[in-house]
């Protein structure tokens, strides 16, 4: 999933979310998000699934594949 924090910045910058509306919208904190965009954790199935379809991509998209 290296790619995947470059393309969750990108989805949340082009649907026009700050990292706390983010956050609030997927019920994390929003140090959470910043640390996806940063590549220090990466989230569960869960999570993946839940901005997958918060940004209409599919999962192959959203880890880069």
């Amino acid at each position: 999933m290296n790619n995947f924090p470059l393309i969750l910045k990108q989805l949340r910058k082009k649907n026009n979310f700050s990292q706390q509306q983010l956050a609030d919208t997927l019920n994390l904190d929003q140090s959470s998000i910043s640390y996806y965009e940063l590549g220090k954790k990466e989230p569960g199935i869960d999570i993946l699934i839940k901005i997958a379809d918060l940004f209409e991509v599919s999962l192959d998209i959203l880890v880069g594949r």
